[in-house]
């Protein structure tokens, strides 16, 4: 466990995104008293954040009905203003067949909400000078040095803005253990192959979502810290934030016994309108090895807390985890993500969604969604594990928002 943060470095020059003002940042807060240094999340009833229990009721109120429809299986919904969580329900199932409740401390599939969690990490690394925004992964990957991948950089994977356009998670199939590769198949193993494939259009230029480029980062960071991904994530944010219940592999010795405790996944309804589990606690993982484009296991309870630091610009509890350059750094936009579109313009930054607003979110393909809005100091998590549902969470925020008075 670590005790403390020590100060941040920043390493590189301005073409590499990371200027001195990082380090000068977190040398500050070190002298800055510890009730200064975030808001710790706590409960509350709406009053006392100045929200309307009655409007809020009538979020849940969405959620109850589609699950009554047969919308849903189940959600956890969290709404928290000024760290105060003013709504924590928890309704329909996780095992519909056993009859088990969904709980407000049911473990997710978190899937695509594991990005902002790597690129969380991979800022502290910057932070610490271990690795810089622009610095070219064939520097740390020999096998992306060529004319395919050679001009590929951290931050071009940070915004999936990379050019890479590998459909699956990794190539398929995985490597097999050898006299070379005991061990294989290993992330920094598998994301060295993408190098051979490359950018099929040139960096920087265009946006495509790409979960290759998320697991280079996850082998850049392990790279980096000199630690498997999972251990890092767990020393530097999840024990020292008290993310108690996160993890990033579905089996019961990695997850402290708590498997149990996670939600059955719904992909398919079957003939009588109902859902088929698609993924029930126990069965194998989806992938054999941690990964960074998913793979974590969380619950609203440790997400909001996540979530709440960078509300906090980068401290929470005392103890600083980003300067403040690198949380807007990372929850600014960096590259368009529906050009020629006649809707509100889309933005993907380092890791997060943001919109026109500000508001800077995620979505996981098993159901699960973050919301965080610095204009209302507001955070609202709707998590589900029945992705292919339908789900109200663009009228519930609508009805957070409505329940802001003042």
């Amino acid at each position: 466990m670590r005790t403390s943060i020590r100060p941040r470095g920043a390493r590189g020059t301005p073409g590499k995104l990371v200027i001195a003002a990082l380090a000068a940042a977190a040398v500050l807060a070190h002298s800055m008293p510890a009730t200064a240094q975030g808001t710790v999340v706590t409960r509350a009833t709406p009053a006392e954040a100045g929200m309307s229990a009655g409007v809020l009721a009538g979020g849940v109120a969405l959620y109850e009905e589609a699950i009554a429809r047969g919308d849903l299986v189940g959600a956890v919904l969290l709404v928290a203003k000024d760290g105060k969580v003013v709504l924590h329900e928890a309704l329909g199932w996780r095992d519909r067949a056993r009859d088990i409740p969904m709980e407000p401390n049911t473990l997710f599939r978190m899937a695509s909400n594991t990005k902002p969690v790597v690129a969380t990490g991979v800022a502290m690394l910057v932070e610490d000078g271990k690795l810089a925004y622009g610095d070219l992964v064939r520097e740390h990957i020999p096998s992306w040095d060529n004319y395919r991948a050679g001009f590929v950089n951290i931050g071009h994977l940070l915004s999936h803005a990379s050019g890479l356009r590998i459909p699956t998670l990794f190539l398929q199939p995985y490597m097999q253990p050898s006299a070379e590769h005991p061990d294989a198949p290993t992330l920094q193993l598998e994301a060295a192959r993408f190098g051979h494939v490359g950018a099929e259009v040139a960096p920087g230029t265009t946006y495509s979502y790409n979960n290759p480029g998320y697991n280079t980062l996850g082998a850049l960071t392990e790279m980096a810290s000199g630690m498997p991904l999972d251990d890092y994530l767990d020393r530097e944010l999840y024990t020292p934030l008290g993310m108690h219940d996160s993890y990033h592999h579905e089996v019961d010795e990695k997850m402290d016994g708590k498997l149990d405790r996670m939600s059955v996944v719904y992909y398919e309804r079957n003939g009588e309108g109902g859902w088929m589990p698609g993924w029930t606690p126990g069965d194998p993982p989806q992938v054999p090895f941690v990964r960074a484009s998913g793979g974590m296991i969380s619950t609203a309870d440790d997400y909001v807390i996540f979530c709440q630091m960078f509300l906090n610009g980068g401290v929470y509890g005392g103890k600083r985890f980003l300067s403040e350059e690198s949380v807007e750094l990372v929850t600014s936009p960096r590259i368009r993500t529906n050009p020629g579109s006649d809707g509100p313009a889309g933005y993907y930054g380092y890791g997060w969604s943001v919109s026109q607003e500000g508001v800077f979110s995620h979505g996981g393909s098993d159901g699960t969604n973050a919301f965080v809005d610095p204009s209302r100091n507001l955070i609202v998590l709707v998590f589900t594990q029945t992705p292919r549902g339908n789900n109200p969470v663009s009228r519930f925020r609508e009805i957070v928002n409505l329940a802001i008075e003042g």
